[in-house]
């Protein structure tokens, strides 16, 4: 097991790539803080991880709240006694062209994408330094390429990836690595929505001609996560099918 007797902290972990990051870790050997701030989903997640006999519970909060998150991260500590493994997955996105985006839309993409992440990495530092290091894996997307109607959202996952490297030299010294995983188009409850031929005319794009599934995103927050990257640090890995070899 690669994570056995770790505690690992996912955030957003209430559906989507973050459920199938919840479950994969527990299946190697994590105790997992699920964290959302949708209770049923968090609730729902935590169930199916005790049914294939791991250990979770459900942290509910809103990762642009400093203090939800210090109490977030003191939740998973107090329940398991440290925190090993802090994933950033929570993010949101409110598409429209610059010309019609609100204010509005603008700041709740930065705050739960950017901010949020920041938020959490901060709320970590402590705990993991008291554990003698940790891993954090943040989560940004194949957007920071760019992509009509996301101004906002690929601003922020642009921003996840700057933070990532600036933060990896920061906790280097406590033995903390960070690193990011940038998704392309998975089949998660984001996607669902999209129309049958929209969908093709993504997937004509994607070098594999396909979506990814929500586990092979998470296989690679694992890598992250696990000794695997002992000597891995400030680094983004794709997972999107090719798509930004071909762009």
């Amino acid at each position: 097991m690669r994570l056995k007797d770790k505690v690992a902290l996912i955030t957003g972990a209430g559906g989507g790539i973050g459920e199938a990051i919840a479950i994969m870790f527990a299946g190697q050997g994590a105790k997992i803080g699920v964290q959302d701030i949708n209770e049923e989903g968090a609730a729902k997640v935590v169930a199916a991880i005790a049914d294939a006999g791991g250990e979770a519970i459900a942290v509910i909060g809103d990762v642009t709240d400093k203090a939800a998150c210090e109490q977030m991260v003191k939740a998973v500590v107090d329940k398991f006694g440290k925190l090993n493994v802090l994933v950033n997955n929570a993010g949101i996105n409110k598409d429209s062209m610059v010309k019609k985006m609100s204010e509005e839309k603008w700041d709740m993409v930065i705050d739960v994408n950017l901010k949020g992440t920041f938020l959490m990495c901060q709320a970590a530092l402590g705990p993991m330094s008291e554990a003698g290091g940790g891993k954090i894996v943040n989560t940004a997307s194949i957007g920071v390429l760019g992509n009509m109607g996301q101004a906002n959202y690929s601003a922020s996952k642009a921003g996840v990836i700057g933070l990532t490297k600036t933060l990896s030299l920061e906790f280097a010294r406590p033995k903390i690595s960070v690193n990011c995983v940038a998704p392309g188009a998975t089949e998660t409850q984001m996607t669902a929505g999209i129309p049958e031929d929209i969908k093709k005319g993504i997937s004509s794009k994607i070098p594999m001609r396909r979506f990814a599934a929500p586990a092979e995103i998470a296989s690679a927050h694992l890598f992250f996560a696990s000794d695997d990257s002992s000597y891995v640090t400030g680094q983004v890995l794709f997972v999107d099918g090719g798509i930004s070899v071909g762009l």
